[in-house]
C-alpha cells in the first residue's frame, strides 16, 4: 500500500512516497536518481493528485524514492526549486509569473527566473459554485462572496479573467480572503464562499458535487467581446471545452479557460541528462498512471510535450521529444522566440535595477517601477 493514498486522505503534510526497495530499473542507464523530491500544489488539489499518480508509477517501475512537498503558494512551490532542495516542481501559472517577474515575483529578491519546462498537461479552469447558489453567468457573480486565495496569483488571475469576461473587477464582488486553494474549494461546500476558481478535476470538488451540486460559469468562445477583455491582460488563456470533472460530462460539457496545469519545470542549469531521464521515465510509465483518474490520459506525451507553455523547454526535454518525433519545427520556432524573450527580460531587469538605484527607488515603489520599465523595454 503506497503511503500517499493514506496520507492524502488524511490531509497530512508533507507526504513522503517510498517503497524501500532497491532500484530494479532506470530510466536511462542509471541517470534517474534513487531519490527525487518534487513540489506540488497542496493536498486536495488536482495537481497534487496527478503528481502522486506519476510518482506512484515511477516508484513501481524504477524503485525510486519520491517525496512530494505540497504548498498552497507559488513561492512555496518555487523557492525549494530555486534553492536546490528539490529537483522538479509541478507548477501552475507561477511558472509564467516567475519567468516574467510578475506579482510576488516582481520583488527585488526574485526577478525573471530562468525556468525551463519538461512538459505540461493541457488543462482547463473556471469559476465554480454550488448549484443551489444560482450562479450561472459571470454577471451573476456581482455582489457574491468570491474566493480570493492569499499568495496565489495563479488562482486569482483566473478569477479576474472570469470577472473581466463580464466587464467586472474585484470591486464588483464581495472578496473573501482564503488561506489556500484547497480551503477555497472546501468553502464552497460550507458556504464560506459562493464561488471559487478551480480546475474541474480537483478532488475537493467531489464533495461539493455529491452534496450541493457543482455548477460552472461558462465562457462561450463566440462571446468575442468577453474573450477580448480576458486576453487583453492574460494572453495565455484561451477558450476550451471540458468534458471531464465535477458537474461535467461528455453529455454535459462546459466552456471554460484553456491553459497548462500542472507544468513540470526546473531551472535552466539543471543537468540535461537528469531532465532527459525524468521526462523519459514519465513518458514510459504512462501506461501505469493513465488510468489513475479521468484526467491522467491528457499526460500523453504527444499532448503534454508541446508548445506553447509558460516558459521555454529544457534542452534535456527537447532531446527526448525529438527522439520520439513529438518536437516539430513549429515547436522549435516557438521555443527560440520564448528564449529570446527570457534573455531580453533578464537584461531589462538588470538595466531597471541600475537605473532605479541611481534614482533612489524604494523597495515599495519597485514593483510599479519595474512594470512600467518592462512595458517600455519589451515593446
Amino acid at each position: 500500500m503506497l503511503y500517499f493514498k493514506r496520507l492524502a486522505a488524511a490531509a497530512i503534510l508533507p507526504v513522503a512516497l517510498s517503497l524501500g526497495v532497491a532500484a530494479s530499473a532506470t530510466a536511462e542507464d542509471g541517470m534517474l536518481p534513487k531519490t527525487l523530491t518534487w513540489t506540488t500544489y497542496d493536498v486536495g488539489s488536482s495537481g497534487y493528485v496527478e503528481a502522486s499518480a506519476i510518482a506512484d508509477a515511477l516508484i513501481k517501475e524504477y524503485g525510486v524514492r519520491i517525496r512530494l512537498m505540497p504548498s498552497s503558494s507559488g513561492i512555496g512551490r518555487l523557492l525549494p526549486l530555486k534553492t536546490g532542495r528539490v529537483q522538479f516542481a509541478f507548477l501552475g501559472s507561477e511558472a509564467n509569473f516567475s519567468s516574467e517577474a510578475l506579482y510576488e515575483f516582481s520583488g527585488r529578491e526574485w526577478g525573471p527566473q530562468d525556468l525551463r519546462v519538461l512538459m505540461g498537461r493541457p488543462a482547463t479552469a473556471g469559476v465554480v459554485s454550488a448549484t443551489d447558489a444560482n450562479i450561472r453567468t459571470a454577471e451573476d457573480l456581482r455582489g457574491k462572496r468570491v474566493a480570493y486565495v492569499e499568495a496565489n496569483p495563479s488562482a486569482n488571475i483566473k478569477t479576474e479573467a472570469v470577472l473581466a469576461f463580464a466587464g467586472m473587477t474585484w470591486d464588483d464582488v464581495d472578496r473573501i480572503n482564503m488561506p489556500s486553494y484547497g480551503s477555497s474549494l472546501l468553502g464552497l461546500s460550507d458556504g464560506t464562499v459562493q464561488a471559487a476558481v478551480s480546475v474541474p478535476t480537483a478532488a475537493a470538488l467531489r464533495e461539493l458535487e455529491a452534496g450541493r451540486g457543482a455548477t460552472w460559469i461558462e465562457l462561450p468562445a463566440e462571446d468575442t467581446e468577453g474573450w477580448a477583455r480576458i486576453q487583453e491582460s492574460i494572453s495565455f488563456l484561451k477558450p476550451a471545452e471540458e468534458t471531464i470533472g465535477a458537474g461535467i460530462s461528455e453529455d454535459a460539457p462546459v466552456q471554460l479557460m484553456g491553459y497548462r496545469y500542472p507544468i513540470v519545470a526546473t531551472y535552466a542549469d539543471t543537468d540535461d541528462d537528469l531532465v532527459y531521464a525524468m521526462i523519459k521515465a514519465v513518458d514510459e510509465t504512462y501506461g501505469i498512471y493513465k488510468g489513475m483518474n479521468a484526467i491522467m490520459p491528457s499526460w500523453q506525451i504527444s499532448e503534454s510535450g508541446k508548445t506553447p507553455s509558460d516558459a521555454p523547454f529544457h534542452p534535456g526535454a527537447i532531446k527526448y521529444l525529438k527522439e520520439i518525433n513529438v518536437w516539430t519545427e513549429e515547436d522549435e520556432a516557438w521555443n527560440q522566440g520564448r528564449l529570446k524573450r527570457s534573455e531580453n527580460l533578464r537584461a531589462a531587469w538588470d538595466e531597471a535595477n541600475e537605473k532605479a538605484l541611481d534614482e533612489g527607488v524604494s523597495d515599495k515603489e519597485w514593483p510599479a517601477y519595474w512594470e512600467a520599465y518592462k512595458a517600455e523595454a519589451l515593446k
